[in-house]
């Protein structure tokens, strides 16, 4: 006698990415960091190390970073533009934009790519590689590719 076919039940995975914060750069450019920021400075760099992030549907870069910075206490600063209907990103971890010269900031990777677009303009998708990088030469030494 057989046994009966049962089928198999398999819960079905959450969605997730991976999301990271860091500021390496900042670290080869320190000369150009006010003396009292350095603190804020993590020895490696990192911020956030890369960490697996539970997406819901339709988030888009920024909701995924927004709701991730309040769960883990990393302060975060940004501003609503709406005639482009997004949201740019003044500081983290209480570093800002020009806080390491006039071309520094922090800028946006997904799966390697630079978009051309807001981070609120650009929805995630599972698997999806986020890294929030703080850049001093707008970019170039973060190695922003454009798509």
């Amino acid at each position: 006698m057989t046994e009966p076919e049962t089928e198999a039940v398999t819960e079905k995975a959450e969605d997730s990415c991976s999301l990271s914060i860091t500021c390496a750069t900042i670290l080869d450019n320190i000369s150009e960091l006010a003396e009292e920021k350095r603190i804020l400075i993590p020895d490696n760099g990192v911020i956030l190390p890369e960490t697996d992030v539970t997406i819901n549907e339709g988030e888009s870069v920024f909701d995924v970073l927004n709701r991730t910075v309040k769960e883990k206490g990393i302060h975060m600063e940004y501003s609503y533009t709406p005639v482009y209907d997004t949201v740019y990103v003044e500081g983290i971890a209480n570093i800002y934009e020009f806080d390491c010269g006039e071309l520094s900031g922090w800028t946006y990777h997904v799966n390697g790519i630079s978009p051309n677009v807001g981070m609120s303009a650009v929805k995630v998708k599972p698997g999806d590689k986020i890294e929030l990088l703080y850049t001093c030469d707008l970019g170039r030494d973060v190695g922003n590719v454009f798509e």
